[in-house]
């Protein structure tokens, strides 16, 4: 019996270190495909002209790479999106685990866990239906713009920052509440002077990995951003980000052309953008767990 539960216990340990050996494996071989497949992009048309540029004709008798507008766009439609959407994400955060009875929390757990649930496309319809037309219509243009992308990742974005706030602020000891509300603060004081305050590392985690989400969306901002390959001059301008400029050009271009490498090119600085969000997430959170270590 006790040799079975040893076989058993081993292979038991066994079994988990190839599953998660094969998770750090597939991340290698992806990263090492994606660096293998775009660095060659930045000998081709340069450093400088890739990251820079400001023309995207890869099929032109003399092609140009310069993705800069793409860079431009993605950082224009997250930046707009987290504008709109931070406030409102942490107000509901507050909300949920500062003001609501526990029943009306609960609820809105739920519709927040709902939120998060739905497939991009199904946001990007949303967008094409309702938020393109309102834009077109209050606004005026084609609707089709940095301002109706901006809005439909605010509204994904708000899955995560509701969720990583709320946790952030129920973790702050209720101590430091008590002792808030015994000097004579109100519940609204004591939420802006001692609640947010301590709960702030996990907030900004929170908006960090929010950035993430938005600046990797694809197929709902493909639907509404109007997909022009140059640098906006206004919320109502068409933009096109790095992902869709992705997702729209792979479809049709042939493995091992200069196009190709371009387009693991763009795939690549969007992969070390993304490591760099990781690299600060972590190191936010692992100052927070210093800090409520101490």
């Amino acid at each position: 019996m006790e040799k079975k539960k040893r076989i058993g216990g081993k292979l038991a340990k066994g079994v988990l270190f190839f599953c998660a050996s094969l998770s750090v494996i597939l991340v290698i071989l992806m990263t090492v495909m994606i660096f293998k497949e775009g660095l060659p992009i930045f000998k081709i048309a340069g450093v400088k002209d890739f990251l820079l540029g400001s023309d995207w004709y890869p099929t032109a008798a003399e092609p140009s790479y310069g993705i800069f507008p793409m860079i431009v766009g993605s950082l224009y439609v997250t930046f707009l999106a987290l504008l709109i959407g931070l406030p409102i994400g942490l107000l509901t955060a507050i909300f949920i685990s500062e003001i609501a009875s526990p029943k009306i929390s609960r609820l809105l757990q739920q519709a927040v866990e709902i939120l998060s649930g739905i497939p991009s496309v199904v946001y990007g319809f949303f967008g094409l239906t309702v938020i393109v037309p309102f834009v077109r219509t209050v606004f005026g243009g084609t609707g089709l713009s940095v301002l109706s992308a901006a809005f439909i990742l605010a509204v994904m974005i708000l899955p995560t920052l509701i969720s990583v706030s709320a946790v952030s602020m129920r973790a702050v000891d209720n101590s430091l509440r008590a002792g808030s509300l015994a000097l004579g603060s109100t519940k609204w004081q004591s939420i802006y002077k001692v609640v947010l305050p301590a709960a702030v590392k996990g907030i900004a985690a929170g908006v960090v990995l929010s950035i993430g989400r938005a600046i990797g969306e694809t197929m709902a901002v493909i639907l509404v951003a109007g997909n022009t390959p140059a640098i906006p001059g206004g919320i109502l301008d068409p933009v096109r980000t790095m992902t869709v400029n992705i997702v729209l050009e792979m479809a049709y271009v042939r493995p091992g052309t200069e196009h190709y490498t371009a387009l693991f090119g763009t795939a690549l600085v969007l992969f070390l953008f993304i490591m760099l969000l990781n690299l600060v997430v972590n190191r936010i959170l692992h100052k927070a767990v210093s800090i409520n270590g101490k």
